[in-house]
């Protein structure tokens, strides 16, 4: 009993400092972009009413959309929106045509995540650092290039894992949450009255006598929820009751009182909207906050780029993009990964958007449309999923989605206002990267079904082998083959250059799934083709790590030993060539071609032995 308490204990801690970091760190700039947009005026009503939509901004969407709700569709104790398009798409199977506009749907999602996942970062650090401009005007030139410093280090260090700073994580940002109440506190006490903003009659006074303006505002006003999205991403995690205990007992307080406090701030001094966060605090506290802010920027960005390395090999692993390098940062924790193509390509597309923006203000115009877009996407695969999935009565799945849909809605068309100030940017990394994805899907599609028209039957080509079999050598040799039941290359050319075939052989096809986790006991489908050949089918979930060596161990109950000194793994490595009348547009297939020439190598992508690898090449027209 102890013992689980001291669990719940540190798992909450835990996800305090990952789930809530994004999040928490929103108190930096969403006040001060409302009211410095120029579109509020400074009353009294007004200042309540803007409080009173923040106060039940963060209380519809985060705490009963994502933690009552969306938190409640796990797949099979996963989150995030991979593992609920895998959810939605498995609940709506037998309807292909609709299961393949909700997988473009979630994949367009995913790619959106990338776009989030740029923005991120970069107006959460600028924003930290930008507390330095209010200690000292003459800091101002230093902002950007500390940005910049910063952000290189933060993502310097991530080949090395986080598994060593990720323990201060949770103690570092259970700091920053009571900071921020404090600072809170502190100024509700000049003007306690504030906290009668937490009545809904403010926001919807508000929303009444200024229906032109509070529409416009929703673009800001949703930079209070950003990162609600990690509270499902991290589910596999945490779990449910973490997530929820942290969010209740101290993110949700600490995020309210601060904000009421900046509002009490601005009734007293309304000049102090040019940066209500940092003006809180008395001017001996100015130096230690922005240092404080800093680190709770970089772990907020540092939950963010783990989930990006993530998302990634999810979405590898579902045949959306080629293979690519991906580095175990910790022997103990399987999920600690590192991709540094992914690493430094968010890097770039980071330093661009400080550079190109220029300050927070200037990124939080950026800032929202992608989010509120996964918002949206996420609630319309929520509805399938309970629809379909779960069969609940379709009036209870309109009632449970549909106001949440109306919600996201009104907040997506806000932030469409502010696309030509900067929310091109993240639709722009999102679209290039969904192109990417559909791509490589529609190619490695073609390409398959190239291959399978011109496959050999392997039960008929072995029947034929062996009326005159070829010399047997020691050993086990084991083909990589897309299809079952086809004859790999690697064979025809083993065949016929070295005329030997050894005396044990495997024909294994790799299968993804759209299922988090498939376990040791369903990984292997055998199928005995005699004169000791076999045809396997290794089964993994799109969150299991490949290793095909040892998915073979349990082939010794079949008579069949795949020893490491005396095995060897033979992959075709096809050349694919672009023609002119193809399945995809010409500029599409070159894409492909490009993509499948630079994909990681299949060997260190399924774990096998560097040493005991033989790759065989054929040219493919697609």
């Amino acid at each position: 009993m102890q013992s689980s308490k001291s669990s719940l204990a540190a798992l909450t801690l835990g996800a305090i400092g990952v789930v809530y970091g994004d999040i928490g760190t929103s108190v930096l700039y969403a006040v001060k972009e409302v009211f410095g947009s120029g579109h509020v005026q400074f009353t009294t009503g007004n200042v309540y009413g803007i409080l009173s939509i923040f106060f039940w901004t963060l209380t519809v969407i985060v705490s009963i959309k994502y933690v009552v709700l969306v938190l409640r569709a796990d797949n099979n104790g996963e989150g995030g929106l991979v593992a609920m398009l895998a959810l939605a798409s498995q609940a709506v199977k037998d309807r292909p045509d609709l299961r393949r506009v909700l997988l473009a749907l979630g994949i367009f999602g995913t790619s959106l995540f990338y776009g989030d996942g740029v923005i991120t970062p970069a107006i959460s650090v600028l924003s930290a650092v930008e507390g330095l401009e209010v200690v000292s005007p003459r800091f101002s030139q230093w902002v950007i290039p500390l940005t910049l410093l910063i952000l290189f280090l933060l993502f310097a260090v991530q080949k090395n894992g986080t598994a060593g700073v990720g323990r201060y994580f949770g103690p570092v940002t259970l700091v920053w949450f009571f900071t921020l109440a404090v600072l809170g506190v502190g100024n509700i006490a000049h003007h306690p009255e504030i906290l009668t903003a937490i009545s809904p009659h403010h926001a919807i006074g508000f929303m009444w006598s200024h229906p032109g303006t509070t529409f416009i505002i929703l673009g800001a006003v949703v930079l209070c929820v950003t990162g609600a999205e990690a509270l499902y991403a991290d589910l596999g995690h945490f779990g449910k009751q973490p997530i929820r205990i942290a969010w209740f007992a101290v993110a949700m307080p600490a995020l309210t009182l601060n904000y009421f406090g900046q509002g009490a701030l601005l009734l007293e001094r309304p000049d102090a909207v040019k940066n209500p966060f940092y003006m809180m605090a008395p001017e001996w506290a100015l130096l230690p906050l922005v240092v404080l802010a800093t680190a709770a920027t970089v772990i907020a960005s540092q939950a963010l780029i783990t989930g990006a390395f993530s998302v990634t090999k999810q979405v590898v692993q579902l045949g959306y993009l080629p293979r690519l390098n991906v580095q175990h940062t910790s022997v103990r924790e399987t999920g600690q990964i590192y991709i540094p193509f992914v690493n430094w390509g968010l890097f770039v597309a980071i330093v661009l958007a400080v550079v190109l923006f220029r300050s927070s203000s200037n990124l939080a115009a950026a800032y929202g449309i992608a989010v509120t877009l996964d918002m949206l996407i996420t609630t319309t695969l929520t509805f399938f999923v309970i629809r379909y999935g779960w069969k609940y009565p379709l009036w209870l799945c309109i009632a449970a989605t549909g106001w949440f849909f109306l919600v996201d809605l009104a907040f997506f068309a806000s932030n469409l206002l502010k696309l030509l100030q900067g929310g091109w940017f993240p639709l722009l990394i999102g679209g290039a990267i969904f192109t990417l994805m559909m791509t490589w899907k529609e190619g490695r599609s073609i390409l398959n079904d190239k291959l399978r028209a011109d496959a050999i039957d392997l039960p008929s080509f072995l029947d034929a082998v062996f009326t005159s079999p070829p010399m047997r050598v020691e050993g086990t040799a084991v083909f990589l083959t897309a299809e079952p039941g086809a004859v790999p290359n690697a064979l025809l050319h083993n065949l016929k250059h070295n005329k030997v075939l050894h005396e044990q052989n495997l024909f294994v096809t790799v299968r993804s799934h759209e299922v988090p986790w498939i376990g040791l006991n369903k990984r292997l489908d055998v199928e005995p083709l005699g004169h000791n050949c076999w045809q396997v089918v290794v089964h993994y979930g799109f969150m299991n790590d490949f290793d095909v060596p040892r998915a073979l161990e349990p082939m010794r109950k079949l008579g069949c030993e795949v020893q490491p000194m005396t095995t060897s793994y033979f992959l075709s490595r096809d050349v694919v060539v672009p023609t002119i009348g193809g399945g995809m547009a010409p500029w599409r297939e070159k894409l492909f071609a490009q993509m499948h020439h630079n994909a990681s190598a299949a060997a260190d992508f399924l774990k096998l032995p560097n040493n005991a690898v033989v790759e065989l090449g054929s040219k493919v027209e697609i």
